[in-house]
């Protein structure tokens, strides 16, 4: 992400999606704002987490990758994404009921969420 969103920003577009009257900006600053929290939790670029089509971040140390597919990918609908990142929803019942695709020995990212914004 080439520039941040400020706290105040991020919230507000948090608090419109909780109570029902995001408009599809305020949906993509909230994934947007959630997937700047994982950076800062947990910066690197081993495992690529997808939330089309509102954008995408590299995560976790360790090796880097630079070209083609990312050998592990993390991709998941905005609702998902915020259930999870808010703590709504665990890992595991979002990935037992099919809604995150996940690929990769360290596609796992239960142990960093839920994210406290």
């Amino acid at each position: 992400m080439a520039r941040g969103i400020d706290t105040e920003t991020g919230r507000t577009a948090l608090a419109a999606v909780r109570d029902g009257s995001a408009a599809r900006t305020d949906t993509a600053t909230a994934v947007r704002y959630l997937l700047q929290l994982l950076v800062e939790k947990a910066p690197g670029h081993t495992v690529e987490v997808r939330v089309p089509p509102f954008g995408a971040v590299q995560v976790i140390e360790g090796p880097r990758h630079t070209r083609g597919t990312p050998p592990n990918v993390v991709e998941m609908d905005a609702a998902t994404w915020i259930a999870l990142a808010l703590g709504d929803e665990g890992w595991k019942d979002a990935a037992a009921s099919g809604r995150i695709s996940a690929s990769g020995t360290r596609a796992d990212l239960s142990d960093l969420l839920p994210l406290r914004p």
